[in-house]
């Protein structure tokens, strides 16, 4: 290594976008699931039933913070899973009704990667671009519905750089359509994993027929997540089985994670306002002095502000590579990413800074810095005691090539 390490390191964590550390209170909350209350909820006899009961009431938490009914939360695997579901579940349940799905360029890869096999099967997928902050335009996306427009589907907030799109506005035009043109279609399904810890997820407000959370981004277990499914929205399972969750989702639930998912979201949503005051402050400090101790640097995504997730910072150095930068982070405690963590493994440029125009140097150059519960003003200082050295001497050294 050519930077010479600290005598002590400070582990600083800032990749809460990518997962959170579980909560004491959901994990206290989770614990007598595994080894006592261990029951499989399917089960006539008394541990069984104690198992099913502690699933209704988690149902009914979950339910009443996203102001629905216990009858509309599936429970699944995570994210992915309930993206999968909503997508796949609904387009091969309603096809003959119209094969034309309308989405944006920045989705998560488990959106993204559903809408191209239902591509592959002969449906069309039309990709509203967003403008160079990310964020699409409700009247762009309410412009491309067509009469045989099935589903509607567009992420709450942006994964890597934060953007908070206007789900209220399009899923208002989308119920005026709806209205005018007497038709139940086009559904609308928002992926609102990283919104569901700072934003208000009322599906009456923002007229939501779909939507997917999972566990892992809100200080829950990873493994669980639900979806939202309004009443009289018909989708295909895409996993069977002995027909659990009304036949949506087969499978023994994951009583423990159930129960962990349902107080990590009461948790999040009470103390959202809070949340969203201190981790902004703490973004705003880390860019201000990155702004001052690094020169030819590049925000992405919306001001830091009500348009965007308040945990999130996406800079991209010019002349380094992310990789690099953040490897050498690493070696000094500091977690971050580049790209979208979930295909870190990948060379290729991220594909939501490349949806905002960015060039492949400036995507390929950028860093994530998530904020969360547990960061502190120090952890900033930290990490500008090191990352203004490592880009000059990552900068220098491709200089020489």
């Amino acid at each position: 290594m050519l930077l010479s390490k600290p005598k002590k390191i400070r582990r600083v964590y800032f990749d809460h976008a990518a997962t959170t550390p579980v909560d004491l209170k959901v994990f206290a909350a989770m614990k007598p699931y595994f080894t006592e209350k261990f029951g499989n909820p399917s089960a006539l006899y008394g541990w069984g039933r104690e198992a099913q009961k502690a699933v209704s009431e988690a149902r009914k938490k979950i339910a009443g913070l996203i102001h629905a009914l216990p009858e509309n939360v599936v429970f699944v695997s995570g994210g992915s899973e309930a993206n999968n579901l909503a997508i796949l579940g609904l387009a091969r349940a309603h096809e003959k009704k119209g094969k034309h799905i309308i989405s944006i360029g920045i989705e998560h890869h488990a959106v993204l990667h559903p809408l191209n096999e239902l591509k592959r099967q002969g449906f069309e997928i039309s990709f509203v671009p967003v403008n160079k902050e990310g964020i699409v335009s409700a009247e762009a996306v309410l412009k491309a519905i067509r009469p045989d427009t099935i589903l509607v589907t567009i992420m709450f907030a942006n994964n890597e750089m934060g953007a908070i799109q206007p789900i209220a506005e399009i899923g208002r035009g989308i119920l005026r359509y709806r209205k005018e043109k007497n038709t139940p279609y086009p559904y609308f399904h928002s992926d609102a994993c990283q919104a569901a810890g700072y934003l208000d997820l009322d599906v009456e407000k923002t007229h939501l027929d779909l939507m997917s959370v999972n566990g892992s981004k809100i200080y829950g277990p990873k493994g669980i997540g639900f979806l939202y499914v309004r009443r009289g929205v018909k989708l295909q399972p895409i996993i069977f089985g002995g027909g659990q969750e009304k036949g949506l989702r087969a499978g023994t639930e994951n009583v423990p994670g159930i129960v962990g998912l349902a107080k990590a979201l009461e948790i999040a949503q009470a103390n959202k306002e809070k949340e969203i005051t201190r981790e902004r402050a703490l973004t705003a400090d880390l860019w201000q002095k990155i702004q001052k101790e690094i020169p030819n640097v590049r925000f992405n995504g919306p001001a830091i502000g009500e348009n965007r997730l308040p945990n999130n910072l996406n800079v991209s150095f010019h002349g380094v590579e992310g990789e690099a930068l953040l490897l050498y982070l690493d070696e000094v405690g500091v977690m971050c990413s580049t790209g979208s963590a979930c295909t870190s493994e990948s060379l290729e440029p991220s594909h939501v800074l490349k949806s905002m125009g960015l060039s492949d140097e400036a995507a390929h150059g950028s860093l994530r810095f998530t904020f969360g519960r547990e960061n502190v003003a120090a952890d900033v200082d930290y990490v500008i005691k090191y990352l203004p050295g490592i880009v000059k001497m990552l900068r220098e050294i491709s200089a020489v090539k």
